[in-house]
């Protein structure tokens, strides 16, 4: 059997929802997984897509000049539209006042909450950029994307530049643009994959996940590389030790654009989500620096049992209560409790969301530590004479989830 870090290496190359690598990946995953002796499917699902046909962007006051931009895919087109140029920083009430008929660019990213606040001012589109100033000469222009939530509060066109290009135009106190976007909408298909591995007793089930897709121009060694060959790690286990509850593996796709993979897999499995007690989610992990966290979205007993666990086999790992951005959402969202774990947080170790996303940053001991620790946890869980997390989503994390999709409380 191939190692983890083996199939690490071999997923290592750029991945991107919906493309061909995609499906590559996922292609090599399957054929890992059934080495071991076991089923695996690839499962296909349509997301939102459009093709970019034509991106210009030009600052046409007090100076004249084109920036290289690439536009937000499934926003609004616009054909040469002329506009004052607002430098947005902050969503304050005097910034909204000035926003009305103006483009705007914006601190960073647009997310659901930002865009949500700044899309109520009037303005007529907006402007991102991505990268840090002091790397610029390893920052790639991302390929934003108009995620489905926002069209709730209406598509408008969308840019997105490098940093330096931001702060030149703030620099020469660029004043007017002009804009140019055209595509053309459709839908495209994304994939997950699944292995199914029954339960001695019964179909209860432990749903484990982890996002295999990358962003543009990432090879996607620590996020999520990582967390991909954790789930072959696990599947390595179960196929030798039949679990006493059902254990299901879930490779995600299109968790960068949203967690579209996980979202598809719960609607696409009512059956299946009705008998899932637990998911197990896997988001980076193994990293050389960092440390070992847990994020429950479920019950206060659950973020117990991980740190009594931890301490009992010796293993350094902090939890808490808390809506992760990943995949795990998706399930406790249908009422499944949740925990995402990784290693990180010291960001002075390895970058993600980019080509610095590189195999040095990531650790194999480190990393076998962590399969280990999870593998051993979650088959405490799917061996349990009764899986002891109660399938309840509490009430603050309800209210947490909601905040995180930046929507009214479900009744």
């Amino acid at each position: 059997m191939k190692t983890a870090y083996e199939l690490l290496k071999e997923i290592g190359f750029v991945r991107v929802s919906t493309t061909p690598e995609e499906l590559k990946a996922a292609e090599i995953i399957k054929a890992s997984v059934e080495a071991l002796g076991l089923k695996a499917k690839i499962e296909t699902f349509p997301t939102q897509w459009a093709e970019i046909q034509e991106v210009s962007f030009e600052v046409t006051k007090p100076y004249q000049k084109k920036y290289n931009a690439t536009a937000y895919q499934c926003g609004a087109d616009c054909d040469g539209l002329v506009a004052p140029l607002l430098y947005f920083e902050d969503d304050t009430d005097v910034m909204k006042k000035q926003a009305k008929g103006k483009f705007l660019l914006v601190n960073g990213t647009a997310g659901h909450a930002g865009y949500k606040k700044f899309a109520k001012t009037g303005c007529v589109g907006f402007i991102t950029f991505n990268g840090n100033i002091d790397y610029t000469e390893k920052v790639d222009l991302d390929q934003k994307e108009f995620r489905p939530p926002l069209h709730e509060y209406g598509d408008m066109p969308g840019i997105n530049l490098k940093v330096e290009d931001a702060m030149e135009m703030i620099n020469l106190q660029a004043s007017e643009v002009k804009v140019t976007i055209k595509q053309e909408r459709s839908t495209a298909d994304s994939y997950n994959v699944i292995c199914e591995i029954p339960g001695w007793e019964d179909d209860e089930a432990v749903v484990c996940s982890a996002h295999f897709d990358t962003v543009p121009h990432s090879k996607g060694y620590w996020d999520n590389g990582t967390g991909s060959v954790c789930l072959y790690g696990m599947a390595q286990y179960f196929a030798e030790h039949q679990p006493r509850h059902t254990v299901r593996l879930v490779w995600c796709g299109s968790e960068e654009r949203g967690c579209f993979g996980s979202e598809a897999y719960c609607k696409m499995h009512p059956d299946e989500v009705e008998k899932t007690r637990l998911n197990v989610n896997i988001d980076m992990i193994g990293s050389v620096l960092g440390r070992r966290f847990a994020m429950v979205t479920g019950p206060e007993s659950l973020v117990n049992y991980i740190d009594y666990y931890g301490k009992e086999i010796g293993f350094p790992i902090r939890c808490g209560q808390r809506v992760a951005s990943s995949d795990s959402t998706s399930f406790a969202d249908v009422g499944i409790p949740a925990v995402s774990i990784g290693r990180g947080g010291n960001m002075q170790g390895g970058t993600i969301h980019s080509c610095l996303d590189v195999l040095e940053h990531v650790n194999e001991r480190l990393m076998n530590e962590d399969i280990e620790f999870i593998t051993s946890f979650t088959a405490k869980m799917a061996n349990a004479y009764i899986i002891p997390v109660p399938r309840e989503i509490p009430k603050n994390m309800k209210e947490d989830i909601d905040k995180f999709y930046c929507r009214e409380p479900k009744k």
